[in-house]
């Protein structure tokens, strides 16, 4: 509450003035409140990187899916500002994320995955699409890379909600079927052999370790180039070995990862979201798009099974609200 009120418009002047013309991404944790005010919400894109904290066995960070969010993210940023009069806010990154691949395996506690329930991931969603809703901005990207069902669930609910309370457009994008699904990088270059080994993953395979080479090797064990290949035919047998004793972490054979592998799958990939995420600015009718987490689902219910870490998730929220009944704190 303490300033000296007759040096503020000049210093707020001054700051607008020092920015290169092309600089039209911003750090929202670096601005103040006239800075932000000063944006024009309704030709601002708030991007939001997600990440969560989940294991990814022995040779990558727990943040994988986090650092590759921040990396998708940017490219995204620098896309939008590419186009005259827009400007990017981007909001700091999210650590929080549902469902490790650990629990496919049943090994809900597991070192390095440490997740929230689907309730918490969806209320803080919503939280911040109510309060950006409220603040005038009607342009949200979500850049959350993580396959988990229940974790593109809550980020889906949160989106439908921002559209129907506030008339705006959150988008969840790698949920899109053409973002998640384009760009085979896999037949083109590895072998059959290697295409063999690798299998049937959908977590810690050649894919996210090259991914990693690309973006932060300096992250990546050097041991993965030796790594033992855990190599599934279906679903229900990568379930099987990560049921497992010692099971690393991860389906597949990293070991055969590379920098130049990840460098091509990482363009493709940004390339399509990006170029999707134009076509909503300007008004393609996303929402009828295919949502890979609809064929995720349907095909749990078909096989009669449940979504991994469900009843681990459910038993945490009980003892929880147990014990804060019990301090009458509810």
């Amino acid at each position: 509450m303490h300033g000296v009120r007759s040096f503020a418009p000049l210093f707020f002047i001054a700051f607008w003035l020092s920015l290169p013309a092309q600089a039209q991404v911003y750090r929202l944790a670096d601005l103040n409140t006239e800075q932000i005010r000063a944006l024009n919400p309704m030709k601002t894109a708030v991007i939001i990187p997600g990440g969560i904290l989940e294991e990814h066995g022995p040779y990558l960070p727990s943040y994988s899916d986090g650092f590759f969010a921040e990396a998708y993210s940017r490219e995204l940023a620098n896309a939008i500002v590419s186009r005259p009069g827009w400007t990017v806010l981007m909001f700091p990154q999210i650590p929080l994320g549902v469902g490790g691949a650990n629990s496919l395996g049943g090994k809900d506690v597991f070192p390095g995955s440490y997740t929230v329930r689907l309730s918490t991931l969806r209320a803080v969603y919503m939280d911040l699409a109510s309060t950006l809703g409220e603040q005038g901005f009607r342009w949200i990207f979500v850049v959350f890379m993580h396959d988990g069902p229940e974790n593109h669930l809550g980020l889906e609910q949160a989106s439908d909600y921002f559209h129907d309370v506030y008339g705006g457009t959150m988008v969840h994008l790698y949920n899109l079927k053409p973002i998640h699904d384009c760009c085979d990088t896999a037949h083109k270059m590895l072998t059959a052999e290697q295409l063999a080994e690798n299998g049937f993953t959908v977590h810690g395979g050649i894919g996210e370790h090259s991914e990693m080479l690309f973006l932060r090797p300096d992250l990546v064990a050097p041991a993965v180039h030796s790594a033992p290949s855990t190599t599934a035919k279906d679903f229900p047998d990568m379930v099987r070995i990560a049921r497992q004793d010692g099971w690393p972490g991860y389906w597949g054979a990293p070991r055969y990862a590379s920098a130049a592998f990840g460098a091509d799958s990482f363009h493709k990939i940004s390339e399509k979201m990006n170029g999707l995420a134009l076509q909503v600015l300007d008004g393609l009718e996303w929402r009828k798009m295919p949502r890979f987490s609809d064929e995720q689902i349907a095909g749990i219910r078909a096989a009669g099974q449940q979504i991994a870490g469900a009843e681990y998730d459910r038993k945490r929220e009980q003892q929880q609200m147990e014990w804060l009944k019990s301090k009458n704190l509810r």
